[in-house]
This record gives C-alpha cells, structure tokens and sequence, in this order.
C-alpha cells in the first residue's frame, strides 16, 4: 500500500511541476485564489482515483484547512499543494502530502517535494524515510543550539491567533538559535524528523497535519499537546520536537 501511494503522489506532483513557474506572480487576491484552487483540482483528478483504488473503503478529505474528529474506519486525508500559495507566486516551499488516518490515528504518510525530489514516507511502527533512507530527529539537547519553528496553518485567523503566534516567537526567540515563521506547516515537520530542525509548534491543528506528525514520531521525535498530553487530531494545538529539547521547549511555550 505505501510504495502504491507513495507512486500516487509522485505523479501528482509530476502533474503540479508542469504547472509551476518561478516567474508565477498573481495581481489581485481573486487571481491569488483561482490559481490556488486550479492548483488543487489538477493534484486530485490525479490522486481521487489512485487513491480509491488503493483503498477502497477508505473515505477521502482534501480540505487542508479542516480540523477537528472524522468518524470511525480509514480516511484519505490529502492535503493536494501544500504551501500552494507559495507555488502560485512562484516560490519553492510548496509540497503534496497523503496520509491515511484509521479511527482518529494516523497511520501511513507521503509527503513529497517535487522540486528537489525529495519524498517522505512512514508508516505507523514502521519508522520514517526519506528517498528510501531511514529518517532520524536531531540529538541536540537544548534549546541554545536549536532550530525551532511554528506557521499560519490557514489566513484570516484573525487578531488574537496573530498576538499569540507572535509573543510565542519572541518567548521562543530567547532561548532558542534561530526561530523561522513559514509555511507550509508540513515543510517544517518534515525538517524536524530530518533532524534539520528541532522543533515545531502550532497553536492550531488541521487535519491536514496528520502526515508530518506521523513522520515526526515514527523518526523518534515526540508529538504532545500543548499542555504535555497526548497528540491527537482533536487537539486545539501541538508541539513536534527532538526528545532532547522537547520539555524545555514546552515549558517556553507554557
């Protein structure tokens, strides 16, 4: 089933590279949107039918902004371009990610990097790879050499999100090397069960998370809530970090 999805997904994002342009640039918010959704309508046409073949009793989702509890049995949740606005003005920080989610636990992942043709894949016990080679998170352990990061899961969160995103950065800009605020969200977990970076938080969870949070735990990082508890899709916010520095960055966050 994963070396099936994982080919899925690599022909979605063969299908996406043809569209992308670095010279892409939209003039107006409506041009922004129209090129974003034309964006997700080519990856599904792809991925709808190769992922119903796979997996036929599984239910599909491809509202990447979505959160909160799915109903019992298995479900496609796709995330079609993530980071797409990224792609539709021409930057490189964009991706295709899968996961299939069984009664609320996520327990297969792809996520796919088409422009460096890097791809991610982990199954639930299983352990997390990249390119076919085994991922590990980082052994740093503390915050003084950490590469630490959070996103804007979805725009228009309004003002009181924005005022607690930006005092987390500066809580977290004080004890930490460097602190990054970028999208897409699963770019940024990818890199945290790489042990290119060393920790991620989100003061919200979409659904759409779900495939780089299962890369995190399954490359030996830790994946709670934000008050120290157990991940889980209906959590109001999470933190994905290496073992070493994940009390000390919980604690920041606190």
């Amino acid at each position: 089933m994963l070396a099936a999805t994982t080919a899925a997904v690599r022909t979605a994002g063969a299908r996406m590279l043809k569209r992308y342009s670095t010279e892409s640039r939209t003039s107006s918010l409506e041009e922004l949107v129209a090129a974003v959704r034309a964006n997700d309508a080519a990856v599904v046409d792809v991925l709808k039918p190769a992922l119903a073949e796979i997996r036929p009793q599984a239910r599909w989702l491809d509202d990447e902004h979505g959160s909160g509890e799915l109903g019992p049995g298995e479900w496609w949740l796709v995330d079609p371009v993530g980071g797409n606005m990224n792609a539709v003005q021409g930057m490189t920080d964009w991706n295709i990610g899968v996961s299939l989610v069984r009664d609320g636990r996520p327990v297969l992942a792809v996520l796919h990097f088409p422009l460096s043709d890097e791809t991610c894949t982990a199954v639930e016990g299983e352990g997390a790879f990249l390119n076919g080679v085994r991922l590990r998170v980082s052994e740093k352990t503390s915050l003084d050499g950490a590469l630490a990061g959070t996103g804007q899961a979805q725009p228009g969160q309004g003002p009181e999100m924005a005022d607690r995103v930006g005092a987390s950065y500066a809580a977290m800009a004080k004890k930490a090397l460097y602190v990054r605020i970028s999208v897409p969200v699963t770019h940024q977990l990818a890199q945290v069960a790489a042990g290119r970076m060393d920790v991620h938080w989100q003061y919200d969870n979409v659904r759409a998370h779900a495939a780089g949070v299962l890369l995190v735990r399954e490359a030996g990082g830790v994946v709670t809530d934000l008050d120290g508890g157990p991940w889980t899709l209906t959590s109001t916010g999470y933190l994905a970090a290496a073992p070493g520095v994940h009390a000390e960055a919980l604690d920041v966050l606190g």
